[in-house]
């Protein structure tokens, strides 16, 4: 079993009936055990900024799925809850389900980064991973504790 962190964001819609159905839908899956859930926080829109804001968290899991199976994973649940992924990047969504952390892994694919190349730059990702695991390393950047204190 390895333990991974996605991150949650939703900005359409009802945001956190639709976030807190993905985190059922994952945890569904016979693979992945949810073991805890940050609390859901209001934040700005980063990219395009006229657009209505998101609610952000992050959900820790372990799964015996691997990284590519995982993602696979986290788009079929965003399909199945209206993720149009056609739209503007970085603009609304109904729900974004991102792999921040698998492991102590470090991916660099076409289709697949791991850590998420910019969770170290974003505190609407880091906020959720400090208050699930403040000590969290994330491979090649740091503490999680240590990176948000530099966005401060």
């Amino acid at each position: 079993m390895t333990l991974a962190y996605v991150g949650l964001g939703s900005n359409l819609g009802d945001r956190e009936a639709t976030l807190r159905r993905g985190v059922a839908m994952l945890g569904a899956t016979r693979d992945v055990e949810i073991l805890a859930v940050s609390t859901l926080r209001e934040t700005d829109p980063v990219g395009v900024v006229d657009q209505p804001r998101f609610l952000n968290g992050a959900v820790a899991v372990e799964t015996s799925l691997g990284p590519h199976e995982l993602l696979a994973l986290l788009i079929a649940i965003e399909r199945e809850l209206g993720r149009d992924r056609a739209g503007v990047r970085w603009g609304p969504r109904t729900i974004d389900l991102d792999l921040l952390l698998y492991g102590d892994d470090v991916l660099d694919e076409p289709w697949l980064c791991v850590p998420h190349p910019l969770l170290h730059e974003r505190q609407f990702v880091l906020e959720p991973l400090a208050e699930l695991d403040p000590e969290l390393e994330i491979p090649g950047r740091g503490r999680v504790s240590e990176l948000l204190t530099r966005l401060h």
